[in-house]
């Protein structure tokens, strides 16, 4: 059980936590590496045991230890004695040291990690030979990631010798809680002068980029003109203030749920950090399953890397694998519009007039960057109604390329009669491909500009000659918007059980209200365009045994922690709307952490509750 590292805010795998010991440390954190081995001067809350090399035999390092540990208390973090090899160290080799590992102590204590090692229960572990995987992207990254899938979630992750400005929220990004200034202190010793956008060497400079205590009262010559000690000591304290205050940016970008949005351009100081992003990307579930469901804030899709994100990816992957379209067979294909939702917008708003009356027999599908194809129900479903993109006119080859895909599984997924695309440009260049690419026939209306008078009369004529004589009321637009809400939120079939056809729709557009049998069952949440449901809904949804979490045998208030769940379903992400099982109390809530993370984890909230009903 972690008894000493506690997680208190997430944004994917970055996360601000603390080190409960004598004197709280707040996460990311950044050692002083000057003070991690003066065990017997002021009051240092993580300390390094040392290296068995230099320790001589387990024996010393068992004395040492201890002596260590009677001498700083219990509320203190102790690195254990260990042996450090290269990473190209041969197995056999690694295995025989594993054993200078296993050393008992009491108390707090860290661990060194190596993946072939045996690892034991500890609050802190670190990430050994880090500091020689610059450069090397896929190194980095499968080394990390084969710690992090085998120590506890609840745990401090420490990453030495690498940490620098330019590359401290990437390392964060990532899920590593603790750094220190070893490569700030080592530049300063060799004149360079860090910076969050790179480093320089001091004779690069005209001027200092920094105004800093360090920093604001001198400039390039006279810092120059100093002996090398006195200049060196200078340079330790800029780079360690820029690097603390780049740390404190970081966390403040993991409270606004930002920290993606900052990392696309903070990659790009260095090519090995755009290489590190990539690579996790497609290594989608280590990220995606740390991403919550919905935020609040707006998701910018300013590069490339965007339409790898796992907002992006997951929203695409759910509409092919959990969406399916209401009962009508004619699809017609709009463009996107800069304002969210879509709906709202001065162009759509124009579409919508034209289509008039025949609006309820056409299936409204948008096509879009980053996000793909995004059906009318789900407008309202973050990211959708929440992002944000630069508007040029132009579509590189990648966005074709990754929306025609998204439409293409699309259409050879689901069969419409007709097929109607109101667009122009990129969007027409689109459709024409996926068209020719599945032997499909599109109908365009488009004549030049999508919201001149004669492109809309042309939209108006067509549609309505298509849907003469069809029948479909509005209740029943709006059962379908809210049952492919649901398939989206829980999986599919979700959506007939919450709403089925006697349900009753309530309240006026965006915040529908749904009844069964007089029951009120879910309201649709305009914030995040997902529905909130209440016990009498997690009943109905309780049989498809999805998005369940299992509780010990008590009531819970307000919240439950981690320590008390006993089982979760594996697909839950942080703010996914989850049923809440135990033997004395049913609820309905809002996940905190994954499913994943609340079966590994023994501190922290894993749901917050809106709703709990006592059982007998």
């Amino acid at each position: 059980m972690t008894r000493y590292f506690e997680v208190q805010q997430r944004d994917g795998a970055a996360r601000i936590g603390k080190l409960l010991l004598d004197m709280p440390i707040r996460t990311p954190h950044l050692i002083e590496i000057s003070q991690l081995k003066k065990w017997k001067e002021g009051n240092n809350p993580i300390l390094d045991a040392g290296s068995l090399w230099s320790l001589g035999s387990r024996e010393n390092a068992q004395r040492h230890l201890e002596e260590m540990r009677e001498f700083v208390g219990d509320d203190t973090l102790i690195i254990l004695p260990h042996q450090s090899f290269p990473l190209a160290t041969p197995d056999d080799v690694a295995v025989k040291s594993a054993d200078a590992l296993d050393l008992s102590t009491t108390g707090a204590i860290g661990t060194a990690f190596r993946a072939r090692q045996k690892i034991r229960k500890s609050d802190l572990y670190v990430m050994e030979g880090a500091g020689s995987l610059e450069n090397n992207s896929r190194r980095f990254f499968n080394t990390l990631l084969e710690l992090k899938n085998s120590v506890p979630a609840d745990t401090a992750v420490y990453a030495p010798n690498i940490c620098m400005p330019e590359n401290a929220a990437m390392l964060v990004y990532l899920g590593i809680d603790v750094v220190d200034d070893t490569r700030a202190v080592v530049a300063a010793y060799n004149d360079i002068y860090l910076t969050p956008s790179g480093r320089f060497y001091l004779d690069a400079l005209a001027e200092l980029p920094c105004k800093c205590e360090t920093c604001a009262h001198l400039d390039v010559k006279e810092l120059s003109e100093m002996d090398k000690i006195e200049r060196a000591q200078h340079l330790e304290k800029h780079n360690r203030n820029v690097l603390e205050a780049e740390l404190a940016l970081v966390r403040e970008k993991i409270r606004a749920g930002t920290l993606r949005d900052y990392i696309e351009g903070q990659c790009r100081t260095r090519p090995w950090l755009t290489a590190l992003l990539r690579i996790a990307d497609y290594e989608y579930d280590y990220i995606e399953q740390q991403t919550p469901i919905v935020r609040s804030n707006e998701m910018m899709a300013n590069s490339g890397e965007s339409q790898t994100r796992a907002e992006v990816v997951r929203f695409a992957n759910r509409i092919n694998e959990r969406y399916s379209p209401p009962a009508a067979d004619i699809l017609l294909l709009l463009p996107c519009s800069a304002k969210k939702p879509y709906g709202f917008s001065n162009s759509h708003q124009k579409f919508i007039k034209a289509l008039g009356k025949g609006r309820k027999f056409v299936h409204e599908v948008i096509i879009t960057s980053p996000l793909g194809i995004v059906p009318r129900e789900l407008e309202l479903t973050y990211p959708a109604a929440h992002y944000d993109t630069a508007v040029t006119g132009y579509w590189d080859a990648e966005e074709k390329a990754w929306v025609g895909e998204c439409l293409a599984n699309y259409l050879s997924k689901h069969s419409y009669s007709t097929i109607v695309a109101h667009v122009e440009g990129a969007y027409r260049d689109i459709c024409e491909s996926v068209s020719k690419e599945l032997r499909i026939e599109f109908i365009y209306t488009s004549n030049g500009n999508v919201t001149s008078h004669e492109s809309l009369r042309n939209l108006k004529d067509t549609v309505s000659e298509l849907c003469e004589g069809r029948k479909r009321s509005a209740e029943t637009v709006i059962k379908d918007m809210l049952r492919k809400i649901a398939d989206y939120q829980f999986g599919h079939g979700a959506g007939d059980i919450l709403i089925p056809e006697r349900a009753a729709i309530k309240a006026p557009f965006p915040k529908h209200q749904v009844y069964v049998d007089k029951t009120h069952v879910a309201t649709l949440v305009p914030q995040y365009g997902t529905l909130a449901i209440t016990i009498a809904g997690a009943e109905m949804l309780l049989p498809l045994n999805k998005y369940v979490i299992t509780i010990e045998d008590f009531v819970p208030k307000g919240s439950i922690l981690a320590v008390g769940v006993t089982s979760a379903y594996p697909d839950i992400r942080p703010n996914d709307e989850v049923l809440v099982s135990g033997g004395k109390a049913f609820c309905v809530g809002r996940a905190v952490m994954s499913g994943k993370e609340m079966e590994g984890s023994t501190r922290g909230i894993a749901v917050d509750l809106r709703h709990v009903k006592k059982l007998k």
